[in-house]
């Protein structure tokens, strides 16, 4: 059995994910060279925030970075329960969700042709793209490629949005899973285009810890016991590693700058994860609840904080 098991790796997945490998960095250096346009608009209907009303500047503007099951822009892997939670609990905040994080383009994988009718036969392949985009994204020699690519891509939606680059409202880049890899990476490009507080929410995750976190705020780790997948992060990353002192992570963690928040006994996916409406806590709430509730609690102790700092530098003056 496991001879045969080795030999449908080699013969099957081996291939298909070096030509995923293949694939995940033609897209990124097409990027570069500008053989193609990132998209910039939407499907027809769809609004490029929810939750606070574009008449008057939101306390917030949150973009949401889902994990490796995103494939278009209005999907996501609890069918927006999550989104829609934040905007329930949190009016004031602007929410965006449509952002691509494993699509440099920020081309849609499921309206391809040859993906959709992959997705129709060979599910499996979708995500395993989506994998591979992570590791090309961590990888040193792509990395600051991708971290532009995809931090022009949340700019320009976070404009497109009505974001006021220098107007001072603080961006809030939550993110699940491999969204982290792409949420840590995309500081310093939103940084340079938007001079905006960033703060960073990861949930479950999945991260090598060598991008540069000087120009966040902060960053919440939210995390459990029961999390392999994230746990595995701090394990093959040798950047998560306290060893190595000089990487952005644990540069970041000396400065105090990243705070650890336990969300058990919830696990990484499946019916007891950290979005499930269905799994229940002793308070009665379900972990989506206390989820979205820990996010709102920490974007609002952030945006007070913000406010307390230009209060103090207006008085300076």
């Amino acid at each position: 059995m496991s001879e045969l098991l080795f030999l449908l790796m080699a013969g099957g997945v081996g291939p298909v994910l070096l030509a995923e490998a293949l694939l995940a960095r033609y897209e990124v250096l097409a990027y570069t060279a500008g053989w193609r346009a990132p998209t910039t608009e939407l499907p027809a209907g769809m609004p490029y925030a929810l939750g606070a009303a574009a008449d008057r500047p939101p306390d917030a503007y949150l973009v949401y970075l889902d994990g490796i099951g995103k494939r278009r822009f209005r999907d996501s892997r609890d069918g927006g329960r999550l989104v829609k939670a934040l905007i329930a609990g949190a009016p004031e905040l602007r929410v965006l969700g449509q952002v691509l994080p494993y699509s440099p383009l920020a081309d849609p994988l499921a309206d391809r042709p040859v993906w959709a009718w992959l997705r129709r036969h060979v599910g499996l392949l979708l995500f395993l793209h989506n994998v591979m985009q992570i590791f090309v994204a961590a990888d040193r020699r792509y990395r600051p490629l991708y971290n532009r690519a995809v931090g022009t891509q949340i700019a320009t939606q976070l404009r497109l949005a009505g974001y006021r680059p220098g107007s001072g409202i603080p961006v809030v880049l939550l993110s699940y899973s491999g969204g982290a890899q792409v949420a840590t990476g995309a500081v310093d490009e939103l940084h340079a285009q938007l001079r905006s507080p960033l703060l960073l929410i990861t949930l479950g995750g999945f991260h090598n810890g060598a991008n540069d976190l000087t120009h966040a705020l902060h960053l919440h780790l939210l995390t459990s016991a029961n999390d392999r997948i994230e746990r595995v992060g701090t394990w093959i990353f040798p950047q998560r590693w306290r060893l190595f002192r000089r990487s952005g992570w644990n540069r970041a963690r000396r400065a105090g700058r990243v705070t650890v928040h336990r969300l058990d006994p919830a696990t990484h996916v499946g019916p007891r994860s950290y979005i499930s409406p269905e799994a229940q806590l002793p308070d009665g709430r379900s972990h989506l609840d206390r989820t979205a509730d820990t996010v709102i609690s920490l974007v609002r102790a952030g945006r007070s904080a913000t406010a307390a700092t230009e209060d103090e530098q207006h008085q300076g003056h």
